[in-house]
């Protein structure tokens, strides 16, 4: 499995945790919704589940449920300012077309 967190998305994750006073990492996966069918979602985790693939980079955890993998193994996540929004922005090999609006993709 091949997932990359940059080091601002790391940094962010980890401001976000210590500012909750609680939290193991995040978990990345996806969910079925929007025009496309697909939308990443990215959770903050307590506490790691059974069968959880487990990465640390950057001092960061990301958990990833299997089922999820074949959808996101190669995605690189980072953390980005453009102009006034800021947010994660998720860069996936595997995304062969996004709705008009950017918040679904398809595989």
């Amino acid at each position: 499995m091949n997932i990359q967190l940059s080091e601002a998305a790391a940094r962010h994750v980890s401001e976000h945790l210590a500012r909750r006073g609680a939290g193991v990492g995040v978990r990345l996966g996806v969910t079925t919704t929007g025009c496309s069918g697909l939308a990443y979602k990215l959770d903050y985790v307590d506490e790691i589940a059974p069968g959880d693939v487990v990465l640390e980079q950057h001092g960061v955890k990301l958990m990833v449920d299997p089922k999820n993998l074949a959808f996101i193994d190669g995605t690189q996540l980072d953390w980005v300012r453009e102009g006034l929004n800021e947010g994660f922005k998720f860069s996936n090999p595997n995304e062969r077309d996004r709705c008009g609006c950017g918040e679904s993709f398809r595989v």
